[in-house]
């Protein structure tokens, strides 16, 4: 399971016209959902995310977690993020779990979000076209990979 975290002070997602998620400062979370996944990658990958200390403290150093800061999540799935651009010029999704594998996955992550201590967590839409909008905040990005967590 991959995951490109964003520090945001806002974020949202619309589906068409319609926003479906939006949160202030915190985190904008791309989850992408790889072929051999299983919960136990959602569970290390969301308890790293949940504890993670990115967000400045007094003394201008990332020493704060998102409950310290009373932070929230916006979670978007993203197969994109299982490409595999090693061959040619068109991306394979082949690694990405299937639909029905992954969107399972998907929403156990957000709710270990919540049963790990975050306040709130939004969702975009699953296989949806989303249009997600966001302010990043230093900018702050990691690129977090459940396979290099020990489980």
């Amino acid at each position: 399971m991959k995951a490109i975290l964003q520090r945001v002070t806002r974020a949202n997602v619309a589906v068409g016209e319609e926003t479906v998620g939006e949160i202030g400062k915190g985190f904008l979370i791309l989850l992408g959902v790889e072929r051999d996944d299983v919960q136990r990658d959602a569970e290390v990958l969301a308890d790293k995310i949940a504890g993670l200390r990115i967000f400045t403290d007094e003394n201008d150093k990332m020493n704060l977690a998102l409950a310290d800061v009373g932070g929230e999540v916006l979670v978007i799935s993203n197969f994109t993020l299982c490409a595999d651009c090693s061959h040619g010029r068109r991306p394979s999704f082949i690694g990405a779990a299937r639909p029905e594998t992954a969107e399972p996955l998907y929403e156990f992550f957000c709710q270990r979000l919540l049963d790990g201590g975050v306040a709130k967590v939004e969702r975009g839409v699953f296989g949806a076209d989303m249009q997600v909008t966001l302010c990043n905040n230093g900018p702050v990005t990691i690129d977090i990979d459940s396979k290099d967590l020990k489980k």
